[in-house]
């Protein structure tokens, strides 16, 4: 693991990379800083290999209060037992797939 410095340091001016970025609008410097071991790794790291790609849109509704704690609830046991899908955006996808299907809005 490299030394760790104290965020001063961290963001004490250089000159030369301050001239570059003017020039240039870009700073080419080599990533310096290493992760720690003890962090957790990135989401995407935990996601299946084979997984596609998936953009995702926000999306803001209202549902029901009783829906709404039932979904909070399937999704902290799920994710206390292990078991996928367990985030409320998982779960709420893999319920609303069928829907769309079925009615034609999804190939």
């Amino acid at each position: 693991m490299t030394a760790r410095r104290s965020l001063v340091e961290g963001i004490k001016p250089d000159p030369a990379l301050e001239q570059q970025f003017v020039r240039t609008g870009k700073v080419d410097r080599p990533e310096t800083v290493q992760p720690a071991e003890d962090q957790p790794a990135p989401r995407e790291a935990n996601k299946p290999r084979g997984a596609k790609a998936v953009s995702r849109a926000p999306l803001t509704t209202r549902i029901r209060g009783d829906f709404a704690a039932a979904l909070k609830r399937a999704s902290l046991e799920r994710q206390l037992n292990g078991i996928t899908p367990n985030t409320l955006q998982d779960i709420l996808e893999e319920a609303l797939e069928p829907w769309l299907r079925k009615n034609g809005y999804l190939q």
